[in-house]
């Protein structure tokens, strides 16, 4: 199993997650919800990782796989007036991940991370490991932690 930079830092931070490997399909119109049905988790806590931008700044923002960010809802997380969605290829750049296996743990360059907050209210949350068709399983209390992240509405 690949140790990911993202599982290299939560290691190096005392994090302990368990590790869910799963046939990654490529062609799923949804990633996330893919991975779900696959490893038979609940969507709403396995969470999906989206590159955006903000008034041009990088943001990281991580939600339930089965729900759609609200632009302006990010928008005013990160201080700014217009979001949108980073496009693919500075996403892989920044993250040094490929789309369908972005994590939030271990980026390249470190940006501003929000979190949905409903799916951090459970004990539990399966989150990409850094490598397509690898999730993790994480106490929500140290994905934020260790992303110094921020919990928030992100989605309509």
């Amino acid at each position: 199993m690949t140790a990911t930079p993202g599982l290299r830092m939560l290691t190096a931070a005392g994090v302990a997650v368990s590790l869910h490997p799963y046939d990654y399909n490529r062609d799923a119109d949804a990633i996330g919800l893919a991975a779900a049905q696959a490893l038979g988790l609940d969507p709403a806590l396995t969470l999906k990782t989206l590159m955006v931008e903000v008034d041009g700044r990088p943001a990281c923002c991580v939600l339930p796989s089965d729900r759609q960010l609200s632009m302006k809802k990010v928008a005013a997380v990160f201080g700014g007036k217009q979001a949108e969605m980073m496009k693919p290829d500075k996403a892989e750049r920044l993250t040094g991940y490929r789309v369908g296996g972005i994590s939030p743990f271990g980026q390249k360059r470190a940006v501003p991370t929000a979190f949905e907050t409903a799916p951090m209210l459970a004990p539990r949350v399966w989150i990409n490991a850094g490598a397509r068709g690898l999730l993790l399983g994480i106490a929500p209390a140290d994905a934020l932690r260790v992303t110094g992240g921020t919990q928030h509405a992100l989605t309509p």
